[in-house]
């Protein structure tokens, strides 16, 4: 039995412990600030992410420490939600420990203070009245009354207590606002992602990974349609419909069906005069499931449609799978012809060609592509182990964000249309493209811009392809294929020399004019690679081998060489397809510069084909958020509290105030002690406590 007892005594001191230690403020500031370093990191690094962007923002290893720790989704993490039921632990206790002391204190009166005591305060003041003890104790009672304070009368050993309290409400300040947090974190964590993670732990929900329809993905990847709470998305294209909301998860994603059936009918985009988006909306019929009834209604931006407690909000829009006419040209071999292809957004089309098989997957069209064209793009980027023209990538600025901060800018403008796919090889290997459909302006001349990258998290570097007269890619595409052909080659060489040396006809002329032509030869020779990469990579291999004090020199003929049989080349080609010969001018010159330029980038484009928009029939899909949040009445209702215990602990003012009469007996005057108190002593406190006094002091 004493052994028993000893383990009790133990015991008690040890829980009493914890208990005072959950429930102190140390420990509730500690759980607070672990709370604002989680938001911050939750605010600084994106959330519910794909995968693969981690991995390639931060590599595979701190990749898998940021994934242990939940970093990804610090919000659902485990350790996150853990302090939060700390917190509403601690402050619960908090409560429970003072709630009743401060009630008891509210209510309480305070009369067993002695004479001596009130002397003691600061705030007092002494008279004498020719007044009986009974009356002077009434009568200051019914002034206090006036003044708003609730009064009481005691009566004590020869002496008389008025007793008197205003501003004690001040004590509910304490339990409203500590009753706000346990409500607020309860309300977000109703609307936090416990109820699916219960689920997916105890119920044997999965997320999903993989692809197919809908309607054939099994009932362990769905959730309950009275699932409590939720925050997924759905795109619905135009014509279309959707009651299911996709709610992703890190390795993969959860159906949750809707009460009702959302059928987009149109969807809106207004833009600015920058051509950036301004409003978006959507005109939908929503069908009840239930009742089946149907009623219209508009879903904009910060104005969403609840129903059934269900709340769908305008996130976004996206392309609902634009149908592309697009003009296929050959990037190798001597074949000038181009071929039709035809592409769906969100689809896929075969591409055979040079006896390898590729699958094209568009991926997203734009008709308005708003860029900032400023600066100087002279700069060329392309060199070795890099990829086309990273710092026009930079410079050319994807629209996005708010176009108001813009509005004055003169150098954004709308380029027009863009497709965006993938071009993905036998072995899986993918590269991502992005091809303008008209000529963009860049530095004074028309290029078609071809954007190309080898992962998604990089920029997209562009090449240039010069427009031609008639604004096509043609002339371009006429150079490229002359250039593989040793034969236009050879011609073109042989005319270079002889327009270079008309006169070559005694045996040492003709000996030069033979050499000029075999430098001609081997200049396009080098500049087409023959199977290895060339351009100016090459050019610079070749002229590596140099002794370095002759370099530059070397350098200087070698490109002069180089435009000259470029030029003989390009006409080369055209008679040999039925054009005449182009005059030399500036702006033929300045075609040629560029398209050498092109010519040499084009070797790291790494396409068998240039994929160039010819016509499209585009169609928008909306992407609507639908959620269901039974916590945020909850959370509303706790920040009602907050202001409540905000105003009461800052805007309301405890006082206590006691009078203490004695004498008065046999037709004496009677004495009166006032003594006067409160929490924070003010100067409006000093005003109220001098009015009071005088007041009071009247009664004499």
């Amino acid at each position: 039995m004493s052994t028993t007892g000893i383990v009790l005594n133990t015991r008690r001191p040890v829980l009493a412990e914890a208990v005072e230690l959950v429930s102190s403020m140390r420990f509730a500031i500690s759980m607070l600030t672990i709370i604002a370093i989680a938001s911050m990191i939750g605010t600084v690094l994106t959330q519910n992410q794909p995968m693969p962007n981690y991995v390639n923002q931060f590599g595979p290893f701190w990749f898998d420490v940021f994934n242990k720790l939940g970093l990804y989704a610090v919000y659902s993490a485990w350790w996150f939600l853990l302090i939060l039921v700390f917190l509403i632990i601690s402050t619960s206790l908090c409560i429970v420990r003072n709630a009743p002391k401060m009630i008891k204190d509210m209510r309480s009166w305070r009369e067993n203070v002695r004479e001596t005591s009130l002397r003691n305060f600061h705030h007092k003041s002494e008279w004498s009245a020719p007044l009986a003890r009974a009356d002077l104790a009434r009568q200051s009672a019914a002034r206090l009354a006036d003044a708003g304070y609730a009064a009481k009368i005691v009566e004590k050993d020869h002496a008389t207590l008025v007793a008197a309290r205003k501003g004690a409400a001040n004590k509910f300040g304490y339990i409203f606002a500590h009753s706000s947090i346990i409500i607020i974190l309860v309300g977000g964590m109703l609307d936090s992602d416990i109820p699916i993670q219960f689920q997916e732990w105890f119920l044997g929900k999965k997320p999903f990974v993989g692809g197919g329809l809908i309607s054939q993905i099994p009932a362990e990847n769905r959730l309950s349609l009275s699932n409590p709470t939720y925050r997924g998305n759905t795109l619905i294209p135009e014509g279309q419909s959707s009651d299911i909301a996709i709610i992703p998860r890190p390795d993969g994603a959860l159906l949750q069906p809707l009460p009702f059936t959302i059928e987009l009918k149109r969807f809106i985009i207004d833009f600015y005069s920058t051509g950036m988006p301004k409003l978006f909306a959507s005109e939908v019929v929503i069908r009840d499931h239930e009742t089946g009834k149907t009623f219209p209604a508009t879903i904009k931006v910060n104005e969403p449609l609840i129903y059934k407690g269900v709340a769908v909000y305008q996130s976004s829009f996206e392309d609902g799978g634009t149908k592309l006419k697009m003009l296929a040209w050959p990037m190798s071999g001597t074949d000038t012809a181009s071929f039709a292809m035809n592409g769906e957004v969100n689809a896929s089309t075969p591409l055979a060609r040079g006896g390898e098989q590729y699958t094209v997957e568009w991926s997203g069209f734009r008709p308005f592509n708003v860029e900032n064209t400023a600066g100087n793009q002279d700069a060329r980027a392309v060199t070795r182990g890099q990829s086309l023209n990273e710092q026009f990538a930079v410079t050319l600025d994807k629209h996005s964000g708010s176009a108001g901060k813009n509005a004055n800018n003169k150098d954004l403008k709308n380029v027009g249309p863009s497709v965006q796919y993938k071009l993905r090889d036998k072995t899986g290997q993918a590269r991502e493209y992005q091809n303008y459909m008209q000529p963009v302006t860049v530095d004074g001349a028309e290029v078609f811009l071809a954007g190309v990258r080898a992962s998604p998290g990089d920029p997209f570097s562009y090449l240039r392809i010069p427009s031609d007269q008639a604004h096509t890619v043609k002339e371009w595409m006429r150079l490229r294929a002359a250039l593989a052909d040793p034969a236009l080659r050879e011609l073109a060489a042989e005319r270079y020399a002889r327009r270079a040396m008309p006169a070559a006809s005694n045996t040492p002329a003709a000996t030069l004019a033979r050499q000029l032509q075999e430098s001609s030869s081997k200049s396009l020779a080098i500049f087409a690679g023959d199977g290895k990469p060339g351009g100016y990579v090459a050019v610079s291999r070749f002229l590596e081998k140099i002794p370095a004090a002759e370099q530059e020199k070397a350098a200087d003929i070698f490109m002069k060489i180089l435009n000259g049989t470029l030029w003989e080349l390009w006409q080369a080609a055209r008679e040999k397809d039925g054009l005449a010969r182009m005059e030399g001018d500036e702006n033929q010159a300045r075609f040629l510069q560029l398209a050498t330029n092109a010519l040499s980038d084009s070797f790291f484009y790494g396409a068998p084909v240039y994929l160039q928009l010819d016509e499209f029939v585009e169609v928008k899909a909306s992407v609507l958020q639908v959620t269901r949040s039974p916590g945020k009445a909850v959370v509303y209702l706790g920040c009602v509290f907050l202001v409540l215990g905000v105003f009461a602990m800052f805007y309301i003012r405890e006082r206590r105030l006691w009078i203490w009469v004695r004498g008065g007996e046999d037709g004496g005057p009677a004495h009166a002690l006032m003594a006067m108190s409160t929490q924070r002593k003010t100067l409006d406190f000093e005003h109220e406590f001098n009015d009071l006094k005088a007041k009071l002091a009247q009664l004499a």
